[in-house]
C-alpha cells in the first residue's frame, strides 16, 4: 500500500511552511505529551506521521534514556526533521515509510504516538490502528491526538479537500483496540470543530462493537516533571 501521491505533493508544497503555520489549527500536540500520565518511562517511541520532528524533539527531551524511531511518507518533511534532531542523533532513527502493516520490532515500542496523522489516512486509517495495536508492547500505551468532528458541513467539506477526514471515526476504533486510560475532546475556534487527545494502553484483542462516550469521560492528570519544552 503506497501513500496517494495527491497527499506526497501535498506535504512537499507545505513542508516549508509547515512549523510557522500549524500552531494555528493543530492544537494539543504539546499537551498530549506532557500529560501522558505514564508510571514508567517508555524506553522504545514510535511516532508516525513523525513530520518535522517538533514532537521528537519534545519527547527526546521528556525521556532522555528514550530510543526514538519517526516514519513519514514525505521524504521532504524528514529533511527538516533531521536538521531539527540533530542533537538527538545517537538515539533517533527516520524512516520514510507508509505505515500501514505491523513493523514487528524487536524489542516492540512500548509508547506509539500519532499527531494529526490518522485523520488524513483515507483509506487506511483502520488498518493503521490495528497495526499499531499489533506493534505495541503489552505493557505499552498509545497517544493520539487528532481532528475528531464538526457539526458544519462547509468546514468538513473544506477539510477534506485538504486531505482531512473530520466524522468522529478515530475514537470508537482507538476504543476499540485499545484500553482508554485519558480522553479529552476539546473545542477549536467557538466550536467549528472539535478535537481529541486519547491515551489508551495494550490490551489482548479488539472488542468489536465497542463504542466509547466522549462527552462525560473524565481522567486523572499525572504531569510529567522536568519538561523544557
Amino acid at each position: 500500500m503506497q501513500p496517494p501521491e495527491k497527499l506526497l505533493r501535498y506535504y512537499g508544497m507545505h513542508s516549508g511552511i509547515y512549523d510557522a503555520t500549524r500552531w494555528t489549527f493543530l492544537f494539543g500536540r504539546q499537551r498530549l505529551l506532557r500529560e501522558l500520565g505514564l508510571s514508567d518511562p517508555p524506553e522504545r517511541i514510535l511516532e508516525v506521521g513523525c513530520g518535522t520532528g517538533v514532537n521528537l524533539l519534545t519527547l527526546g527531551r521528556l525521556f532522555p534514556q528514550a530510543q526514538l524511531l519517526g516514519m513519514d511518507a514525505s521524504g521532504r518533511m524528514l529533511e527538516r526533521a533531521r536538521r531539527r534532531l540533530g542533537p538527538l542523533s545517537s538515539r533517533v532513527t527516520l524512516r520514510e515509510a507508509y505505515y500501514h502493516s505491523p513493523l514487528r520490532l524487536q524489542p516492540a515500542p512500548d509508547l506509539i504516538c500519532f499527531s494529526y496523522c490518522l485523520s488524513m489516512v483515507n483509506p487506511g486509517w483502520d488498518r493503521v490502528i490495528e497495526a499499531a495495536a499489533a506493534d505495541l508492547a503489552p505493557h505499552g500505551a498509545i497517544a493520539v491526538v487528532d481532528f475528531h468532528a464538526s457539526s458544519h458541513p462547509w468546514f468538513r467539506r473544506w477539510m477534506a479537500w485538504n486531505h482531512v477526514r473530520l466524522e468522529g471515526h478515530l475514537l470508537p476504533a482507538l476504543a476499540a483496540h485499545f484500553a482508554t486510560t485519558s480522553l479529552k475532546v476539546e473545542s477549536a475556534y467557538a466550536g467549528l470543530w472539535r478535537y481529541f487527545l486519547f491515551v489508551g494502553r495494550a490490551r489482548s484483542r479488539p472488542e468489536p462493537g465497542h463504542v466509547l462516550p466522549v462527552s462525560h469521560r473524565t481522567s486523572v492528570r499525572i504531569p510529567l516533571s522536568g519538561c523544557s519544552v
